[in-house]
């Protein structure tokens, strides 16, 4: 089976949807699937940090992504895949899908990645008004007419039905995984220590972009007020891209004179999973997180995740006791941390020891790629 995914841009930086899709297709590969992505990026952007195939077509024009070559790359190239996978939504590339392949023998299906939590409604409602806009003029078809929209976990599923009207969409929950660490972390976590040898071992870790959705102010301002009262406490690492931006700024105003927090830029290969390898703990007080591919990664290691009842694999993390679950309100982060530092050792040995299984049983990436090329198959419409 031959699959394209079509995405904004391959580039690293720009997050999570991007790792989904690289950890997508290096599951298909490793299934027998043959992967291919096209993205709106300019030629010679990323395409050669990938191990398949990547068609670079833009560049695009502004949010939207429009550029006139999408729809006649998809009118000549649709037939020589099996299936089409749009990533994200609110963006041309959901539209040229529709527009090119309905009607065609090319089935289309949808990952909204979070895209309809109905957080985004509350936290920026004009651009909401907008997007409702978008959503009558067409959006909703593109979802309604393709062959399934594939939900990263069950939350995700629920809360995607209440954003927007009209909605009939064709559910799957197909999950989402991380592939598994590295066989020897040495290397990685002696890297990171000579990287950043002031830091030690057993810290606090907020691994991702640095971005207001993901609660950061919070988890600054408590680990300052926790200081301030006197509770000792381990290094606080940020760890993400983002850090040039006017938002790192305020984080950096907010840490003031505070000792023991740590801004390391984004981390990528080893340096990454030396970071999670390192820590006690990895913290995500996320206002809105759609699935969380560093929360399963640190589980992969048998790390506890510390983590707000907003990150929407939380269900499952708390039912397994595989981490701490609070609200994303500052009051909220500072309960995520002083549970963890409360606990005692044969309470952070029991989490621990189930963090590795909460990852092998429900985060593998293999068993994504089953569902999913279960629900792409041919075979899968007459089961």
């Amino acid at each position: 089976m031959k699959i394209l995914h079509l995405i904004h841009t391959m580039k690293p930086e720009a997050g999570g949807v991007v790792e989904a899709v690289r950890l997508l297709a290096a599951a298909n590969h490793a299934a027998g699937l043959q992967d291919e992505v096209l993205c709106l990026d300019k030629p010679g952007t990323a395409a050669e940090t990938y191990t398949f195939a990547v068609h670079e077509i833009g560049p695009a024009v502004g949010g939207y992504g429009y550029t006139d070559a999408l729809i006649p790359w998809l009118k000549v190239n649709h037939e020589n895949y099996d299936a089409v996978i749009v990533h994200g939504l609110w963006q041309y590339i959901g539209y040229s899908t529709r527009q090119v392949l309905r009607g065609t023998a090319t089935p289309y299906y949808v990952f909204p990645h979070g895209m309809l939590d109905p957080w985004f409604k509350r936290a920026y409602p004009r651009k909401h008004l907008k997007k409702v806009a978008y959503w009558r003029l067409g959006e909703y078809r593109v979802l309604r007419d393709a062959k399934a929209v594939c939900f990263t976990c069950e939350a995700e599923r629920r809360l995607a039905r209440e954003s927007f009207r009209p909605y009939d969409v064709n559910e799957a929950v197909v999950g989402l995984g991380v592939e598994e660490p590295p066989a020897n972390l040495t290397e990685g976590c002696d890297g990171f220590s000579l990287v950043y040898p002031k830091i030690g071992y057993d810290y606090l870790l907020f691994l991702g972009r640095l971005d207001p959705k993901k609660g950061i102010d919070l988890l600054v301002k408590a680990y300052r007020e926790l200081h301030e009262a006197g509770r000792e406490l381990p290094p606080l690492v940020l760890a993400g891209p983002g850090e040039k931006d006017a938002y790192a700024d305020e984080l950096r105003t907010l840490a003031g004179e505070t000792p023991g927090i740590h801004f390391t830029g984004m981390l990528k290969g080893k340096l990454k999973w030396g970071a999670l390898a390192g820590c006690g703990a990895m913290i995500l007080p996320s206002h809105q997180e759609n699935f969380g591919i560093v929360v399963a990664e640190a589980l992969a290691l048998g790390k506890p995740v510390l983590i707000s009842d907003k990150v929407n694999i939380f269900e499952e993390i708390q039912t397994d006791g595989a981490g701490i679950i609070e609200s994303d309100t500052l009051e909220g982060t500072r309960q995520l941390i002083t549970r963890w530092l409360d606990q005692s050792e044969h309470e952070r040995e029991m989490m621990t020891s189930v963090a590795r299984p909460c990852y092998v049983k429900r985060f593998g990436i293999a068993q994504v790629a089953t569902r999913l090329r279960r629900l792409l198959s041919p075979e899968h419409e007459d089961a």
